[in-house]
């Protein structure tokens, strides 16, 4: 290196020595922050609604998104990726983005063997805000033809799930209601449904 250039470099330095002076104390300074700035915290990989869901029906693969969130934050009860939920039923709305537990889930075992998850329109969506999941009623069809009793179709059966806690949506009269029963009754109801008007009563718990 000849001696002209580092004359020419020296005079340089002491020309911007501020600039540089500047610049080496910025430098310090991210450095100490990065040392000091404590990690990220640890994540957990959780399942939650890809769409606003409703309640009454296990969810599809499109239904679900994977999401990441801090674990001290994660709901006791969350579901990872891999989860099975074929056979499981939301018991309520979900909104999107929201993480699921197994608590928005009817548990493993809540319907006895031979019973399956049923959806019954009840004609006046106001009284199902007077039911809640575990409600037990019975299920009557009626007409419009005056001095036509009700028919009786079940008995004691089990709520399980209210999709919605209002009118349904737009071009259907009445709400949801999610029941446990077996073929025969299920049978009756849609039946009954095809022509006539459901509503229902609530019965003494007795189990």
């Amino acid at each position: 290196m000849s001696r002209p250039f580092l004359r020419d470099l020296l005079k340089a330095v002491r020309r911007h020595r501020r600039l540089l002076a500047g610049m080496s104390a910025a430098a310090a300074v991210y450095c100490g922050m990065t040392a000091l700035s404590p990690p990220a915290p640890p994540t957990v990989a959780v399942l939650a609604a890809a769409r606003d869901l409703a309640g009454g029906s296990p969810p599809t693969a499109r239904d679900l998104r994977t999401v990441r969130l801090p674990a001290a934050v994660v709901p006791v009860g969350a579901l990872q990726p891999g989860s099975d939920l074929t056979r499981r039923v939301l018991t309520g709305p979900v909104r999107s983005g929201e993480p699921l537990t197994d608590a928005r889930f009817l548990t493993p075992g809540a319907l006895p063997a031979g019973q399956f998850a049923y959806p019954v329109r009840i004609d006046d969506a106001d009284f199902t805000s007077l039911l809640q999941p575990g409600d037990r009623i019975d299920l009557y069809a009626a007409t419009s033809t005056p001095g036509d009793p009700a028919t009786p179709l079940a008995s004691g059966v089990r709520v399980i799930a209210l999709p919605t806690s209002s009118a349904s949506a737009a071009g259907s009269s009445g709400a949801l209601v999610v029941i446990g029963a077996g073929r025969d009754v299920i049978g009756r109801i849609a039946q009954a449904a095809a022509n006539t008007r459901i509503s229902f009563a609530l019965t003494p718990d007795t189990s």
